[in-house]
């Protein structure tokens, strides 16, 4: 079972990759062209050039997960822009990714607040 949490290091890849690759050929693409450990637990995301395609790879201790969401119809409207090859992002930004939004215009509350005693 996969375990997304607050803590979960989760980075995207800023440029898309050739989907007819498995877990072999993008943990070579982690290891190789965005310069990670495959291996660290990382939860790594990828889009596809046509943007209507996500893959997670993330390895849990025993071996690789490969996850994947297409959509029906349409694509997806965001995916992060940088002059990097990987931007780290939020456990909550992965969850508006993977619903279509826009995470940079999802109105979220501050992960900590303090607490007035």
């Amino acid at each position: 079972m996969i375990q997304v949490t607050a803590q979960s290091r989760i980075l995207a890849a800023v440029e898309p990759v050739d989907f007819r690759k498995g877990i072999d050929g993008l943990a070579g693409i982690c290891l190789n062209h965005l310069n990670q450990d495959p291996l660290c637990g990382t939860i790594f995301l990828f889009r596809n050039r046509a943007n209507t395609s996500i893959r997670a790879l993330v390895y849990d201790g025993q071996g690789f997960w490969l996850c994947s969401k297409r959509l029906s119809k349409g694509r997806f409207h965001w995916w992060p822009k940088s002059s990097q090859i990987t931007i780290k992002i939020d456990c909550k930004d992965l969850q508006t990714l993977l619903w279509n939004g826009n995470p940079i215009a999802a109105k979220f509350s501050k992960d900590w607040k303090k607490v007035l005693l």
